[in-house]
C-alpha cells in the first residue's frame, strides 16, 4: 500500500569521509537517489529533506576569507539558503538520473523553504549546533581568538563551529509540498533543516541560526500528514551502551521506553539525540503513525521487511 513518506537525509547520504569537492558530493547523492528510487518504484510518494551542516560551514568559511569592503559576508540565514539550493539541485539532477535508470516518468522539484522560530527562543544565547568541517581543539581554539566563532567538541570526532539551533514552530511551504506530493511529485524541502526565520513588524525576516534538520523534517512530516518519517543516518539501528561491550539495538522500540533511555543520557546530544527526539513527537503525533531509523542502505528493507529501528506508541505496539 501507498504510504507518505518524508525521508530526512543525514549528512553522510550527501558527504561522506572528506569527499568535499562538488563532484564527490554529486556522486554521493546519486548513489543515495538509486537507493530511494527503489521506494518510488513500490509507490510510495516521497518528500526527501537533508542536512547541510558541512556545507553552510564550509560556505561560512569561503565568505569569511573572502570579506571585504566592497564584498562583505553574506549572514549565516543566507549561506542557509545558498546551501539548501545547491543540494537540491544536486539531488534533483540525481533523482532524474535514477527515475530515468528505472524508466520511470516524475517531476523532481526543490522547494526552497522556510522555517518559522521563536524570537525568543533561548537557543539564540546558547549556541549548541554543529556546522561545518572539524578541527582539533588547538585549531578551535587559534579560530575562536581569530574569528569570534565558537566552538565544541563534537561526540568525539573533534571540534566543530557552533550556532544558534531554535525548535522550529512552522514549516512556511507546506501546503505547496503538498501538493506537489498530491500532484506526484517528487519533493526535495526544508534542506538543511530550512531556512530559520520569523514574523517581524514588516513580514518574514532571516535570523543567524541553524535549524536541527530531524526536528523540521519531524514537523514538516506531521504538516503533510506522512505516514512515516524514515530518517537515514550513518548506523543501521539505533542502540544502547553504544560501542561498549554490553551494546543494544533495538528493532521495534516504544515511545516510553526511548525516553528512559534519553533520561539515562543513552544519546550523544550532537548526534543520535536529536533523531530520537524527533522520532518520538512524530511518533506520538497521530495513532498509525511511526518513525524509522535506520542507514542509508537499509532504507527500502526499513518499509518492507523491518529493517532499522522502528518507534511507535506503545498503544501501537499492542494492536500489533
Amino acid at each position: 500500500m501507498s504510504k507518505r513518506i518524508v525521508v530526512a537525509l543525514g549528512g553522510n547520504a550527501i558527504q561522506t569521509g572528506n569527499g568535499a569537492t562538488a563532484d564527490e558530493q554529486q556522486q554521493a547523492c546519486i548513489r543515495t537517489a538509486r537507493e530511494l528510487v527503489k521506494l518510488i518504484k513500490d509507490g510510495h510518494k516521497l518528500i526527501i529533506t537533508h542536512g547541510n551542516g558541512p556545507q553552510v560551514g564550509n560556505l561560512l568559511l569561503q565568505q569569511k576569507a573572502a570579506e571585504s569592503e566592497t564584498t562583505p559576508a553574506l549572514p549565516l540565514d543566507t549561506c542557509g539558503a545558498m546551501s539548501e539550493g545547491m543540494i537540491g539541485y544536486w539531488l534533483q539532477n540525481a533523482m532524474d538520473k535514477a527515475l530515468l535508470e528505472n524508466g520511470i516518468e516524475k517531476d523532481v522539484v526543490t522547494v526552497v523553504t522556510r522555517t518559522l522560530v521563536e524570537e525568543n527562543d533561548p537557543a539564540f544565547v546558547q549556541p549548541t549546533k554543529p556546522i561545518g568541517p572539524f578541527y582539533t581543539e588547538e585549531e578551535a581554539k587559534r579560530l575562536e581568538k581569530e574569528q569570534g566563532f565558537v566552538f565544541k567538541e563534537d561526540a568525539g570526532r573533534g571540534w566543530r563551529r557552533v550556532v544558534p539551533s531554535p525548535k522550529p514552530t512552522a514549516v512556511l511551504e507546506y501546503r505547496i509540498i503538498n501538493q506537489l506530493v498530491d500532484d506526484g511529485d517528487i519533493v526535495i524541502a526544508g534542506g538543511g533543516g530550512g531556512i530559520p526565520v520569523i514574523k517581524g513588524t514588516d513580514g518574514i525576516e532571516g535570523v543567524e541560526a541553524v535549524i536541527d534538520k530531524d526536528f523540521a523534517s519531524q514537523k514538516l512530516a506531521e504538516l503533510v500528514d506522512a505516514d512515516i518519517l524514515l530518517i537515514l543516518t550513518a548506523v543501521p539501528n539505533v542502540a544502547i551502551n553504544f560501542n561498549q561491550p554490553n551494546q543494544q539495538f533495538f528493532n521495534e522500540v516504544t515511545v516510553e521506553e526511548l525516553k528512559k533511555h534519553i533520561a539515562d543520557g543513552q544519546f550523544a546530544p550532537g548526534s543520535m539525540l536529536p533523531k530520537v527526539e524527533a522520532a518520538i513527537e512524530f511518533a506520538k503525533s497521530r495513532c498509525g503513525r511511526k518513525t524509522i531509523i535506520t542507514s542509508l542502505t537499509q532504507a527500502y528493507g526499513a518499509i518492507t521487511n523491518g529493517a532499522g529501528t522502528h518507534i511507535i506508541a506503545k498503544e501501537e505496539l499492542v494492536m500489533h
